[in-house]
């Protein structure tokens, strides 16, 4: 497949503060055909019995994919615009190794089909110049894919991170967090 129109200077932001625990990102990731009608994106209560707040959980698209290196059939693969896959399903055996590899647990068994699956950033829709559907339908801006000029006018406060700290080990994403100012990393306890 040819693609022509996907823009590197495009990019997905998150900012979780301001995620209001809305579900219309996974309405609209469940409606996109590529996906079974499954939602690759998921809302998390941070601590449902105190508190409202929520958290988007969405693939981070590693630079260097744990999930694609420890798969023993090569199901998982990164392209060369930094987008990591879901499993090949003619390659997927299902061992789940990905879900337990995937420091951010977003790789997700399906048992159904006995298959991995998970976030490729809707590559239907942005290898065409369009918009991921989970940013299309965000009401609270949770969720952005645009540039980092816009979002940083958006957000003046806020500053893009996409290193992430794991005890010793360092993963730099493609999806991006907005941080206040002067982060340039996310310590994960």
């Amino acid at each position: 497949m040819t693609v022509t129109k996907y823009d590197q200077q495009m990019g997905f932001f998150i900012d979780m503060q301001r995620c209001i625990g809305c579900h219309a990102c996974e309405m609209a990731c469940a409606e996109c055909e590529t996906n079974g009608q499954e939602s690759m994106i998921h809302i998390h209560y941070v601590e449902r019995a105190v508190s409202t707040q929520t958290t988007v959980q969405v693939c981070m698209h590693c630079e260097d994919p744990a999930c694609a290196n420890v798969c023993p059939a090569d199901a998982i693969t990164k392209d060369e615009f930094g987008v990591v896959h879901t499993a090949e399903t003619s390659r997927c055996i299902g061992c789940s190794n990905c879900v337990l590899a995937c420091p951010f647990g977003v790789p997700q068994k399906q048992e159904k089909a006995e298959l991995m699956m998970k976030c490729n950033m809707c590559y239907d829709r942005t290898s065409a110049g369009k918009k991921p559907m989970c940013a299309t339908v965000c009401p609270s801006g949770a969720l952005f894919f645009g540039t980092r000029e816009e979002i940083e006018l958006k957000r003046p406060d806020s500053v893009p991170v996409d290193t992430f700290i794991f005890g010793n080990q360092e993963v730099k994403t493609k999806v991006k967090i907005m941080m206040p100012k002067g982060s340039n990393y996310l310590k994960v306890h």
